[in-house]
């Protein structure tokens, strides 16, 4: 069993921001393998099907960002998942805007909605997707994040959103590995 967790603040108001594409990962997870996330459980809209002969939950914790944690522990314990069937799929500002980076492992970094996970995990040892959408060139780095994108910026995000729903989908069809070698940015 696999749990796929895309980070994001609920509501209307983060919809298509920085910090949300996560969500809009998860999203095309769902309409890909038609697997409706609707369902309010465990502080987090989820839906639950199969990929192959693999069961899988697709979630979008609904505590906001940082308190992502409480999501995601309540549903490990639940579905009594391993932490390396665990894919975290976020939005990075220290890698370029149109690239992923697949990690086995690893600190939270400056993300406060990894940083939640990791701390109520107590545990490094999960795969993540990291989406890159870039630093910010002037500003708060919060006002960034919470931005909308440019139009420019969502044409190349749409084409990021797939190749970080298609890594997602050979962590679990292959390996993370694989993955890492065909997807990470170069």
């Amino acid at each position: 069993m696999y749990l796929i967790v895309g980070l994001g603040n609920p509501g209307k108001k983060y919809e298509l921001t920085r910090h949300n594409i996560g969500f809009e990962v998860i999203d095309l997870l769902s309409k890909s393998l038609k697997i409706p996330v609707t369902k309010l459980k465990f502080k987090a809209l989820i839906g639950e099907g199969r990929i192959g002969t693999e069961r899988v939950v697709l979630a979008k914790p609904q505590t906001f960002m940082n308190l992502s944690g409480e999501a995601v522990v309540a549903m490990m314990s639940f579905y009594n998942v391993d932490s390396e069937h665990l894919i975290i799929i976020y939005d990075d500002v220290d890698t370029a805007p149109g690239k992923i980076r697949i990690r086995k492992q690893g600190s939270a970094g400056t993300h406060n909605g990894m940083r939640s996970i990791v701390s109520l995990l107590k545990r490094e040892d999960f795969p993540r997707v990291r989406i890159g959408i870039g630093k910010q060139v002037h500003g708060d780095l919060a006002d960034y994040v919470l931005g909308r994108f440019s139009k420019e910026e969502m044409t190349l995000m749409g084409g990021v959103i797939e190749k970080a729903r298609d890594s997602a989908l050979m962590i679990i069809e292959k390996n993370v590995d694989d993955a890492m070698n065909q997807f990470n940015a170069k």
